[in-house]
């Protein structure tokens, strides 16, 4: 675990970061729990727990000082990714989980309990049968085009300054193209994750 502990300061210096000692604690214990489910559940075919901290707990948080607003809801998390890495590093905001799969909300839950994370809520539901309250912002990692997103996510956003977060390796500049009427690009922010030799941007849009 110290090893971790090293790796994980060692990138967020890289990346100009600053964390609380408890905030490390608990990414790097969000790891090791990721590491030891994953041979059980298969969550992330990511094997090597200092491969995840790159790409998974890196490649979460350079979203972070993107993001605005203070309740947010990650769609297809999948095992918590980003919403777990965000809700660490942003503990006054709120991020629903949402899943569809009970073995990943099963696993968040656990994730929740061990890591004292008051502000996660692990929810096992498809995006487009969510029903409830409306989102400052909303976050995908996994979706596979801009359109899914919207087409299965618009109703989540709240009407008034709801933002959508989708996190992408290139620009999809073809998607872009193709944005349903009402929904307008904000911006394209490019992302920088130490130790990651890939294009990551975020995108980031807002029903007009």
């Amino acid at each position: 675990m110290s090893n971790l502990h090293q790796q994980l300061s060692s990138l967020l210096d890289s990346a100009d970061i600053r964390l609380t000692d408890q905030q490390k604690q608990q990414l790097v214990g969000y790891v090791d729990m990721l590491h030891k489910w994953n041979k059980a559940y298969n969550l992330t075919s990511v094997r090597q727990p200092e491969q995840m901290l790159v790409r998974h707990i890196m490649d979460s948080i350079v979203v972070n000082p993107h993001l605005t607003g203070n309740r947010f809801i990650d769609v297809g998390t999948g095992p918590g990714l980003p919403g777990v890495p965000l809700a660490i590093v942003r503990p006054d905001a709120h991020f629903v989980l949402l899943d569809s799969l009970g073995k990943r909300i099963r696993f968040l839950k656990q994730v929740q309990h061990e890591l004292g994370l008051t502000n996660i809520e692990p929810v096992q539901c498809r995006a487009e049968e969510y029903q409830g309250e409306r989102f400052d912002g909303v976050i995908s990692r996994a979706f596979a085009s801009l359109d899914d997103m919207l087409k299965w996510c618009r109703h989540l956003s709240a009407e008034e300054n709801g933002r959508f977060f989708a996190l992408k390796g290139s620009v999809p500049h073809e998607e872009l193209t193709r944005l349903p009427e009402g929904i307008s690009l904000v911006n394209v922010e490019k992302l920088s994750v130490p130790q990651l030799d890939e294009q990551r941007h975020l995108v980031v849009l807002k029903v007009n």
